[in-house]
Order: C-alpha cells, then sequence, then structure tokens
C-alpha cells in the first residue's frame, strides 16, 4: 500500500472484514487493526460496529467511505496521468468475461479507462465463470468479470453491480399474463439453461434447491441469446438477468418475487499475486462507473 491513501480503508468498507481486507491487501491482520484503530483515534469517532472480526459500517463510516473512494480515485487518476506522460511504454490487462457482458459492460469498462490512461492494451477472453475463474487462478488472464461471486478463497473480489433475475416464458404461456412469479410457481416447468461451470446454471440450481425442487432440464445452451430463443420457440422456459434489454420476440420475461433472485456482478483477480499496477488502476476505475 502507498503512503498517504485510504486503499485500505474503502477495502474494509466494502469486505467488512478483518481478515478478508487484510488477505486482499497483503498485509498483518494486526497491522490493518492498527491503522483502523489511528484512523479512529485521529477522527475522534468509530467508523464500524465491531461483531468480533465482523464490521458493520455505522453512519460516520458510511461518510468518511464515500469521501476517500473518491480521494483515493482522483489520486489514483492523477498519479495514471502522471506515469503516462513519463513512460511512454505501452502495457496490457488480460481481461476474461463472460459473454453476456460483452455487449455492453466490457466496451463501457474499456472507454472509461483508456480515455484516462491511452496507453493500455487489453487482450479479451470469453468463457463461463468457472473456465475464468480458473484463467484468473493460473495467471492466465490478470482480471476477470464474472457473476456469481466465486467460492475459491484465492480469488480476491470487489463488487460492481447487482442484477436483479427474472423467468423468460413463451407470450403464450399461461403465466405470461402476471406481473411476477416466484420460484415455487416454476416446479413443474421445463428449463431451458446454461451447462454447469456457468454463472446462471448456478444460480438456477441454488434458487431451486431453496425452492426444494429439482429443475427439469430440457435443453441446455452456452449462449443466452440462444437461449432466449428456445424459449421463445416454446420449448421451455429459462432464468435471465433483468437488464433493460429489449426482449427476443415471442417471449416475456417475468421479475422474480424471491428475495435472493439477484446475481452480483465483480472483479475477480488472484490474491495469491500483487496486481499490476494498470490493473490495480483498472479496478479503480470500474468503481467510479454507475451501471444502473
Amino acid at each position: 500500500m502507498r503512503d498517504g491513501d485510504y486503499e485500505w480503508y474503502v477495502t474494509l468498507a466494502e469486505l467488512q472484514h478483518v481478515t478478508a481486507a487484510a488477505d486482499q491487501l497483503h498485509v498483518a491482520q494486526p497491522t490493518l487493526t492498527r491503522m483502523l484503530s489511528r484512523l479512529e483515534q485521529r477522527l475522534g469517532v468509530a467508523l464500524f460496529d465491531r461483531r468480533g472480526k465482523r464490521l458493520s459500517l455505522n453512519a460516520y463510516g458510511r461518510i468518511f467511505y464515500e469521501h476517500a473512494r473518491r480521494a483515493q480515485l482522483e489520486l489514483d487518476s492523477a498519479r495514471r496521468a502522471i506515469e503516462d506522460l513519463n513512460n511512454p511504454a505501452v502495457s496490457e490487462i488480460r481481461l476474461g468475461f463472460l459473454s453476456s457482458f460483452g455487449a455492453r459492460v466490457v466496451p463501457r469498462l474499456i472507454a472509461e479507462f483508456t480515455a484516462s490512461s491511452p496507453r493500455v492494451a487489453f487482450t479479451l477472453r470469453e468463457g463461463a465463470a468457472e473456465s475464468i475463474g480458473d484463467l484468473v487462478g493460473s495467471d492466465a488472464v490478470d482480471i476477470g468479470i464474472v457473476s456469481p461471486r466465486p467460492k475459491e478463497p484465492t480469488l480476491a473480489w470487489r463488487s460492481m453491480f447487482r442484477q436483479r433475475l427474472g423467468v423468460a416464458v413463451p407470450r403464450d404461456h399461461g403465466l405470461a399474463t402476471v406481473a411476477a412469479v416466484s420460484m415455487n410457481d416454476l416446479n413443474r416447468e421445463r428449463f431451458v439453461t446454461m451447462p454447469p461451470g456457468f454463472g446462471m446454471r448456478r444460480l438456477l440450481d441454488e434458487l431451486c434447491a431453496a425452492a426444494q425442487f429439482q429443475p427439469r432440464i430440457v435443453l441446455e445452451s452456452t449462449n443466452l441469446n440462444t437461449a432466449a430463443g428456445l424459449v421463445a420457440a416454446g420449448l421451455g422456459v429459462s432464468l435471465v438477468p433483468i437488464d433493460g434489454s429489449d426482449e427476443t420476440p415471442g417471449m416475456r420475461v417475468l421479475p422474480l418475487a424471491d428475495a435472493d433472485a439477484y446475481r452480483d456482478v465483480g472483479m475477480i483477480w488472484n490474491s495469491a499475486r500483487q496486481p499490476s499496477r494498470p490493473t490495480r488502476d483498472f479496478i479503480a476505475s470500474a468503481a467510479t462507473i454507475q451501471y444502473t
């Protein structure tokens, strides 16, 4: 960590767990605890409510987090501009992501970042959530954009945004006229879904397990657009993210009313290695974007 910055506090505020934050920052847990204690002493207030190693931002902590995050982003932006002026060498970021993020999320992230760091080049890899996690873990790519959050403890995580989930049904389906459905309404349906290893498949399995039924899967596709076409053809229903895009003709997307019917989208990188400076800057840049 650089002297005088608050990257450590931003990370701690987002993870709200001392051990997880210390691991991601590559610092000793007692060191991070002392840094927080010194900051709170200078401010004269506690920034977190404490429950063992688990922390919860209080009103003071949320105020300081918002200001620290903005200040850190400004400092990082200034540093990048100086480094680009001083060092004309081209750097590279190897970026992996789910295909569903290729149309909107990834282009926007790269465009925002290269506006201030034009000398950084990108190599892109698309794949399933598990395969992107494997590429990050083996250092074949520097950073991945995936959903849901991987379970591997070696993959660091930075949340980007949350998407509600819905179910796509044919236009003439019996549920097509209702405002919303729950997973309990779908226990007799035929599902079109992605193969094991894909994030949407994991989410479907978890939601069905919570509703206490095994999904009847009739078709699998590695492409969400293909799955939508299969639904429109009347071959089944499909779990899909609600992203505000136009629906495929012949189908309707119904919001899921279940409280846990969402997917968290975030960035992952190998926590066992210090990310390169361009990668750290890309992660910081992504935090400035409003996705919804």
